[in-house]
């Protein structure tokens, strides 16, 4: 049977569809031939200023060392710069845009807010940043994030410090919340999303998201700086808040985290077929340390090196009892996070093989899985 040219021409578009399709997938498969299996879940316990050996150390944070033991652990992880504030950012944009101190989010230079002292510096940075950032890339994706903050004061809060009437004995610890512990609230995408308070939101809501099985697929958990231990001064501060007490507050801090994971592992998504990640990992060492790798600049002021800190990978079907001696940074985890989440994007200095930026894959492996 002859075909009348108009069918023709259709049955010859099919084929050429097709078969750039096919091309398509089979480009697609070889630019990512050991790409990580998707995860459904991915949830960042934010730690702060302790160096690894302390914290791997079952006497001073018996539940953080445990879980590194029984999952697995980045033995060679590394923040990129202190202090805090530049490495949230550094975790969720792939670079610290020239931050390396902790003043506010809105600072420019010639600044005369008293939130912003080194704003007078010659090298000093807009602290809004202007790139995209991980939860802009999992939106693309039509995934969902949200960063829980323990006593941030209201949902989308842009405050810098927030203190906290009922703690304890109704007497006022100031500055439990703090903005430079927040990273997505640096981004300007983040700032004049309409929806923010929806995104930044505090511990009553990741409770009532546990309650209800509605956790996103990413989220990025930070304790409050009594609990994740930072530690404060003061008259009112309790001894395991101490800043000055170190293994007190790793002490609080390691109680605290071990509380997080175990409601994130009675969760039905846990305890179901779909792929989950709780990672703990910190800021930036405690001992003001210049090591780092994987990225990072040792001659500039904000990207030096953070030192050795903790990073431990707890996967509900993942590999167990892994060390993984790589070299890894916040820009390797984020990586990560792109990976398992599919995205081929590469934000920043996550894009960086060549300077080692590798992602965490014998931390996040599930055999026979894609």
């Amino acid at each position: 049977m002859s075909l009348r040219p108009v069918q023709r021409l259709r049955i010859n578009l099919a084929l050429a569809l097709s078969a750039l399709a096919v091309a398509t997938g089979a480009g697609a498969a070889a630019k990512n031939p050991d790409r990580l299996p998707r995860y459904d879940h991915v949830f960042v316990i934010l730690e702060e200023n302790k160096d690894a050996d302390m914290i791997l150390d079952p006497a001073n944070a018996p539940n953080i060392a445990r879980l590194a033991a029984q999952y697995g652990v980045a033995t060679h992880f590394y923040g990129e710069v202190h202090p805090s504030e530049a490495n949230y950012v550094a975790l969720l944009g792939g670079d610290t845009f020239g931050i390396h101190d902790d003043d506010a989010f809105y600072c420019t230079r010639g600044s005369t807010d008293p939130q912003c002292p080194d704003s007078k510096r010659p090298d000093y940075v807009d602290h809004t940043v202007y790139s995209r950032h991980l939860g802009e890339q999992l939106a693309d994706q039509g995934l969902t994030w949200k960063g829980y903050y323990e006593s941030l004061p209201e949902p989308g809060s842009e405050v810098i410090f927030s203190n906290d009437p009922k703690f304890p004995n109704g007497e006022r610890i100031k500055q439990l919340y703090a903005a430079k512990h927040s990273g997505f609230i640096n981004f300007r995408d983040v700032q004049v999303d309409p929806r923010r308070a929806d995104k930044l939101v505090d511990f009553g809501q990741l409770e009532a998201d546990v309650a209800k099985d509605a956790l996103p697929n990413f989220a990025l958990i930070v304790p409050n700086q009594c609990n994740e231990m930072h530690g404060l001064s003061g008259k009112d501060v309790p001894e395991d808040c101490n800043i000055g007490k170190p293994l007190l507050t790793v002490k609080r801090g390691d109680r605290i985290a071990g509380e997080i994971v175990s409601k994130l592992m009675a969760t039905k998504a846990w305890r179901s077929k779909k792929r989950v990640a709780i990672i703990i990992t910190f800021d930036e060492s405690g001992k003001g340390q210049r090591e780092g790798c994987c990225a990072v600049t040792p001659t500039a002021p904000s990207n030096f090196g953070g030192g050795r800190i903790a990073t431990v990978v707890i996967t509900n079907h993942g590999p167990r009892g892994v060390k993984d001696d790589t070299p890894y940074n916040h820009y390797s985890l984020l990586r990560t996070f792109e990976d398992v989440f599919h995205i081929d994007e590469r934000l920043g200095h996550a894009a960086d093989l060549d300077q080692g930026v590798k992602p965490m894959t014998a931390l996040f492996e599930v055999k026979g899985a894609k």
